[in-house]
């Protein structure tokens, strides 16, 4: 079989394919998941939202100390509620976050003692206590104790003060809470060094940590970390300590963050390792470092996130072709004996690949594999990505000495591909659909009054991602523009998507021309600056043949990366396969037969319950239809709907991440099968005009409101708040979809992080009980979200109020709603 993959618009070298070799016989252990975590990966209680969350499955995440004064959100304590309730492992507690100054002001022990009481008592007196790690230094090598200094002296009149604070320390803490978890030194890189002297004093001294920490921050740590990591397992056999828990608690630079295909190549070598690791945080809290964009929308780092966390049964033995060495294909997979399932996820380099599977094993596979292979492409870091496009379902022979072999062809070096191997049974899976695609760099497009700038590199491991590594910025003058040369194969409407930066404080726009045709305005949403990177989609109708596509600065300057064009072949759809989705109870799998999705059926019966994993573009209604034996029981935003088999459902689904469970007295389910493109046929929609105002909420002029105003200065009083009248044609539980803007910021002078702020809302409809919403930051005044809500509304009138008697709400712009069940 050959997946042949999408044109990445240079052809890629004619050498002979790369082989990455998965042994089946070779078992690593359990899947551990380790290395899904993230440094201020929550903000707030509802950033990012549930939906994005519970799937990934994540094994640990590291927050400040509550109330610490480092940055104004992202107490460990706040957000534990949310991420507890999303089937969250443990939380990290950076203690010295508590300080407000980068690095860390040193006010001697006794002041950090002082802090290091109020921290402990606070969590051992919380719910679910014993789910916190305290981690007391953070990158102690250069922060208060310089122990990274060459000289030797010196070095030991540092550590000698370092290990006598880190005995202080810890035996504080645990006098406090005797349960305690303490995890260190956390060095910003590993040090042989200070480790040996570490494990020594903190053997002889009863002070070991429960978990030992360091950083993994540079591109060379994709080719050292496993020397590292040997060579820290020697000093522990030498030091006569028993094998600690290892956690990276921060790995990855910004030019890997969100990108696929170079997640796969930190994760694989954590996992084979099996040790915990947290991706660092360069930018802004509450998107899970750079994974997640706006509350509740994938981007390509999420995805293969998500497919991570569906690796089930053991991981195996994977070699690549360069074993620990920077930038270069490497891979993971899993083997699950029970569910008959072989995952693996590989990428980080372009062009041609053989994936060569062995110890095939006929008693769980059969003589026949069903290989079904999907890409995660890179988005952009706010970038919303659909459900990967799987670009080749065939069934393949086990070959004699029990291999299987599946070529790829053509991989892009920023994407991740999974290939799930099932059982063949009878019958042909459906052939996938991939659509005519190619892309277009804006580097090596005709650029006027402009210029190229090169962002992440190796070198250059902290500048942002960017498609080829060059982006074309500074397109400030009346005649800037990029002019692309594009080749279509026929005629037809193809979808344009455009990646992009936009820093200028509100939306900027360009003017998009087709051969010097008519110009048509793109709009581009702010992000966090120019180089951290959004994705704007529209349609264009091209006739075969080649064109030149022109983006000329419009009212503000935009920084433009790349383009791509896919021919449009109907509403977008994807079937999201049953065999591939969260479980609970004990339902069985089915291989019996290949056809449709190719990966068999998910068998339900009472107690079972499949969660799939559903993505919307907007919100909206779409077409959902469960692939079923029998009748299936949908479940969606606490709405239930019964569906017969193969019966089309219209239901209404939220932007970005919708989980949807399926349960059944009894049935075989292949897909959850979902097309549209998010109609508002039926909606309920109310401008702020229509609100009725108390106190010091009144409307404020904004341009780019849908009405051309929206509700401002709502909340910060009890008094102060939006009342909105809707009429509900039916009962039942509805979406409220609300338009909001705000631009939040408490900048503590911090020297990378971007400190954005989340406001709240206390929405209640009609006498009920209110319901805090967090709103996240919007990156300007001008810029209008959406977030979406589950209520339960009457039939007729029905009031809804906004307010916050504490704090100040967002600006709210309009509001719609749309019933779950259509």
């Amino acid at each position: 079989m050959a997946a042949t993959l999408p044109a990445a618009g240079t052809a890629a070298a004619a050498e002979q394919p790369q082989r990455l070799t998965v042994d089946l016989a070779a078992s690593e252990g359990p899947v551990m998941r380790g290395a899904n975590g993230a440094l201020y990966g929550l903000s707030d209680d509802g950033v990012p939202g549930d939906a994005v969350l519970a799937p990934l499955k994540i094994t640990s995440i590291s927050q400040k100390p509550e109330g610490g004064a480092q940055h104004p959100n992202g107490d460990a304590l706040s957000v534990s509620p949310s991420f507890f309730r999303n089937g969250g492992g443990e939380i990290n507690i950076m203690m010295q976050d508590i300080y407000a100054h980068w690095p860390y002001e040193d006010l001697g022990i006794d002041d950090y003692l002082s802090k290091v009481d109020d921290i402990v008592k606070k969590v051992s007196a919380a719910p679910n206590s014993d789910r916190f790690v305290y981690i007391p230094f953070n990158e102690p090598d250069w922060i208060w104790y310089g122990l990274g200094t060459e000289d030797r002296a010196q070095y030991e009149a540092n550590r000698d003060r370092f290990l006598e604070d880190w005995k202080t320390v810890y035996r504080r803490i645990r006098a406090i809470d005797p349960d305690a978890r303490i995890a260190g030194p956390n060095e910003a890189s590993y040090h042989t060094r200070l480790l040996t002297d570490f494990l020594a004093f903190a053997k002889r001294e009863n002070v070991l940590p429960h978990v030992m920490t360091w950083h993994e921050l540079y591109s060379g740590s994709l080719r050292d970390f496993q020397g590292h990591y040997d060579d820290y397992r020697s000093l522990e056999r030498a030091a006569g300590v028993a094998p600690l828990k290892v956690s990276i608690t921060e790995y990855a630079n910004r030019r890997d963050l969100s990108v696929p295909g170079q997640l796969v190549q930190w994760v694989s070598m954590f996992e084979r390792n099996k040790v915990y690791a947290n991706q660092a945080y360069w930018d802004a809290a509450g998107n899970l470092d750079g994974n997640v964009v706006r509350s509740n929308i994938p981007n390509g780092g999420w995805w293969f996130f998500r497919w991570y966390a569906g690796l089930s049964g053991d991981t195996v033995k994977v070699t690549p072709p360069q074993a620990n060495t920077v930038d270069t294909l490497q891979g993971l997979a899993s083997y699950d004996t029970t569910r008959r399932q072989a995952q693996i996820l590989l990428g980080g380099s372009s062009g041609d690949s053989d994936v060569v599977v062995r110890n095939v094993p006929p008693s769980v596979f059969g003589s026949t594999v069903t290989a079904t292979v999907a890409e995660a492409a890179w988005s952009g870091y706010e970038g919303r990505h659909a459900a990967p496009r799987v670009l080749a379902r065939t069934k393949v022979k086990v070959a004699d000495d029990g291999s299987v072999t599946v070529p790829l062809r053509g991989m892009r070096q920023m994407s991740a591909y999974r290939m799930v191997l099932t059982p063949g049974g009878s019958g042909t899976p459906a052939t996938a659909s991939v659509p005519w695609s190619a892309s277009y760099e804006a580097e090596e497009a005709a650029v006027t009054d402009g210029r190229v700038y090169t962002q992440g590199t190796v070198e250059n491991a902290n500048g942002y991602a960017a498609s080829g590594t060059k982006d074309v910025g500074s397109l400030d003058r009346p005649g800037s523009k990029v002019a692309f040369s594009v080749t279509v194969p026929k005629d037809g409407t193809y979808d344009l998507a455009i990646l992009y930066g936009n820093q200028s404080g509100a939306p900027a726009t360009q003017k998009l021309t087709v051969d010097g045709g008519a110009p048509v305005t793109v709009t581009y949403p702010s992000t966090e600056n120019w180089t951290y990177r959004g994705k704007q989609d529209l349609t264009v109708r091209l006739s075969a043949g080649t064109h030149v596509l022109t983006l000329a600065k419009g009212d503000a300057e935009v920084t433009l990366d790349r383009i791509d064009l896919t021919a449009r072949t109907g509403d977008p759809s994807a079937s999201y396969e049953a065999t591939l989705a969260d479980i609970s109870g004990k339902p069985t799998y089915d291989y019996s037969s290949s056809a449709g999705t190719g990966t068999g059926a998910l068998v339900l019966r009472p107690g079972d319950r499949a969660v799939f994993d559903v993505y919307a573009p907007r919100e909206g209604y779409y077409t959902v239809v469960p692939r079923a034996s029998a009748a299936v029981r949908l479940t969606l935003h606490g709405a239930t709907v019964q569906a017969p088999p193969g019966a089309p459902l219209r239901l209404y689904l939220a932007a970005g991440n919708n989980r949807v469970a399926v349960t059944s007295q009894h049935a075989s389910v292949r897909s959850l099968d979902v097309s549209g493109t998010g109609s508002a046929s039926g909606t309920l929609g109310y401008e702020a005009t229509t609100a009725a105002l108390t106190g010091g909420a009144r409307l404020v002029d904004s341009v780019y409101a849908s009405a051309g105003s929206a509700v401002g200065w709502l909340g910060n009083s009890p008094s102060s708040t939006a009342e909105f009248t809707v009429t509900a044609p039916r009962a039942g539980r509805y979406l409220l979809t609300i338009h909001y803007a705000h631009n939040d910021r408490r900048d503590n002078g911090h020297a990378y992080n971007t400190d954005i702020m989340s406001r709240t809302a206390d929405v209640r409809v009609g006498a009920g009980t209110p319901q805090k919403v967090t709103f996240k930051n919007t990156w300007s005044w001008d810029d209008y979200w959406t977030l979406s809500v589950p209520v339960d509304l009457r039939k007729g009138a029905n009031n809804i109020t906004f307010g916050n008697a504490s704090a100040w709400a967002p600006n709210i712009d309009r509001i719609e709603l749309g019933r779950v069940i259509g």
